[in-house]
């Protein structure tokens, strides 16, 4: 039988730039309400495309606040949203609990207490580029079983409109580590065919969009943790910068944030 909800002490780590477990921890509010969904298709082509079935088992790998855990609960599967980090656990908790198919996991990548073969999909969605690659693979075919499928994506935010290339030279001009922890480094530096063992993966590719007014668009800037916080010394002259950018660009009181979410998806085992 599956382990039910697991409430275990925190990890006691020291808090640092580079540390995947913590750096959100105070961004949870503004990640909760303007982080994006992810579109319909995106399940539909689980099902239709690759076989993801109401009765199989999800384990969520670095689920969050739980953003991609409602969709797939939201289709009938059981889900184990698996999350180091306390306050996002917590928020996934407070708006998931009551339904019966969540459960809510203390845990890493690298380290779900799932036990062996008990799931049958693995996810990570916009997750995938904090994890150690070699290490979450281990633990991805332990925890599987076969045909141990597996996806990961992320909503990549475009930067073909004039807003959103003047959006990408804001974020250049004010973040704080940036370039270094960008998600799409995992894209680009061979971390996701390491991960599925250089065997074949599919590659698709979903249109998504937000539509902000000024405070959507500060929570969802402000939700990034590489972004300045409140107490840093150019948070002020960030947020008066991004005023006069969503001032440019609005139209009717609004931005829109253009994004293609893309995924991953393949047998985790190939090659194992």
């Amino acid at each position: 039988m599956m382990p039910g909800p697991l409430h275990g002490p925190e990890l006691h780590t020291k808090m640092t730039i580079d540390n995947s477990t913590t750096r959100f921890s105070n961004r949870v509010a503004n990640y909760v309400r303007f982080r994006p969904s992810y579109p319909p298709e995106v399940l539909r082509s689980l099902t239709d495309d690759f076989g993801l079935r109401s009765d199989h088992l999800v384990a969520d790998i670095g689920s969050g606040t739980g953003i991609f855990t409602e969709l797939l609960l939201d289709a009938g599967h059981t889900v184990y949203a698996v999350e180091p980090n306390t306050a996002m656990r917590d928020a996934a908790e407070q708006r998931l609990a009551h339904l019966s198919n969540f459960r809510s996991v203390h845990g890493t990548a690298e380290a779900t207490t799932l036990p062996d073969h008990s799931v049958d999909w693995l996810v990570a969605a916009q997750a995938f580029h904090w994890f150690d690659v070699d290490r979450f693979r281990e633990e991805a075919l332990r925890i599987l079983r076969p045909p141990s499928m597996a996806a990961i994506l992320w909503n990549n935010r475009r930067e073909d409109t004039p807003f959103l290339a003047a959006y990408e030279t804001f974020l250049h001009e004010f973040a704080i580590d940036y370039a270094k922890v960008k998600h799409q480094n995992a894209e680009a530096d061979g971390r996701i065919p390491r991960f599925f063992k250089d065997g074949p993966f599919v590659r698709r590719g979903f249109t998504n969009a937000q539509d902000c007014n000024f405070d959507a668009l500060k929570g969802r800037t402000l939700s990034a943790s590489f972004m300045p916080s409140a107490e840093h010394p150019r948070y002020e002259t960030m947020i008066e910068s991004l005023g006069r950018l969503f001032d440019q660009h609005a139209r009717n009181g609004k931005v829109t944030i253009e994004y293609e979410t893309c995924m991953y998806v393949a047998k985790a085992a190939y090659g194992a």
